[in-house]
């Protein structure tokens, strides 16, 4: 016997057969990466700086979105050069991946040989935010404004000294572009590390430190150092009163400290695309963005192609201040 079957009936049938149909492709999409295990996110520099507090503040939140374990694991040395390379050689399945700082478009202009190409051997997730630092001076300095500054220095070239954590660091990077874009002449005194090179800033030693915005902020809100000018195109969310370069006379002149996370060359697309939402859910969390903001960061607008496209400008423009100011490591 035949049943005539209604138009809203055989509709019903056709999504219900289509929802079954689909339900085993749906399982797929949802596989754990790797079959579930755990992920890691290799760091570049030691438990307590930057790139380990973002790493920390995303690795929870990425863990719920994936529902697995997401793990961080610092491996400093090198500039980043050990984290780099672990990641490089690792197996592409999305297990292990690379937590860095801004000196990754930095080193390809610093070293003469990496143990990786930093050009083929990744395959970029995100960049999680983008961190202003701040130009500070001793209280004592003479140069209250930017502009003061750049008098004196080109008043007497050569004899105005600014700190910074060694040899082509970001504070040394800082200093650079800073001379570059001022058309002055500084003298570069480099430490060893941005804790003694803050320490003598506020002791008088050296005037001028281009510091981290968090590092620095209890300093300047007691007095001990003071703050000249923002190295961000936007004032500083913990600064608001204090004027960025540019305004404070210094044009085209921006220095941001940012972490990339990236993925071993070769992780296949649908794994990568399931990391970069991760972490972008991760970074839209209430706790993470309050961190960030802070630190007066901004979240880093875009995914995975605008990653890259930012990390290729920041080579270039790194690897031409690297090479005008002939800076080299030693």
């Amino acid at each position: 016997m035949q049943h005539a079957f209604s138009p809203r009936r055989r509709t019903l049938l056709r999504a219900a057969a289509a929802t079954t149909l689909g339900a085993p492709l749906l399982a797929r999409a949802q596989e754990p990466i790797a079959g579930g295990r755990t992920i890691t996110l290799v760091v570049s520099y030691a438990a307590g700086g930057g790139a380990d507090l973002m790493a920390r503040l995303i690795a929870p939140h990425m863990g719920r979105a994936l529902g697995q374990t997401v793990v961080v694991d610092n491996r400093p040395g090198a500039g980043g050069q050990i984290a780099a390379g672990q990641v490089a050689r690792a197996t592409p399945d999305g297990t292990q991946l690379l937590l860095d700082a801004s000196s990754f478009a930095v080193n390809p202009s610093l070293y003469a040989k990496l143990p990786y190409d930093t050009n083929t051997a990744f395959a970029p997730l995100a960049v999680l935010a983008l961190f202003p630092n701040v130009l500070v001076c001793n209280p004592s300095f003479e140069a209250k404004t930017v502009r003061d500054l750049i008098r004196a220095a080109k008043a007497q070239p050569g004899s105005i000294s600014y700190a910074s954590s060694g040899n082509g660091s970001a504070q040394h990077l800082a200093g650079a572009l800073f001379e570059d874009r001022a058309g002055v002449k500084l003298q570069h005194v480099p430490y060893k590390g941005g804790g003694p090179a803050m320490n003598d800033v506020i002791a008088g030693q050296v005037p001028l430190f281009f510091a981290n915005v968090a590092s620095s902020l209890g300093h300047i809100q007691a007095g001990k150092l003071r703050p000249m000018a923002a190295t961000s195109l936007r004032r500083a969310r913990a600064l608001p009163d204090v004027p960025t370069m540019q305004e404070a006379g210094v044009p085209g002149y921006e220095v941001l400290e940012w972490n990339p996370v990236l993925a071993p060359a070769g992780t296949p697309a649908p794994v990568r695309e399931r990391l970069a939402k991760a972490i972008a859910q991760a970074m839209a969390e209430p706790e993470v963005l309050g961190r960030v903001r802070a630190l007066s960061g901004e979240p880093f607008s875009g995914g995975p192609a605008e990653a890259a496209a930012f990390l290729k400008q920041q080579q270039a423009q790194w690897a031409r201040v690297v090479r005008e100011r002939n800076i080299v490591l030693g």
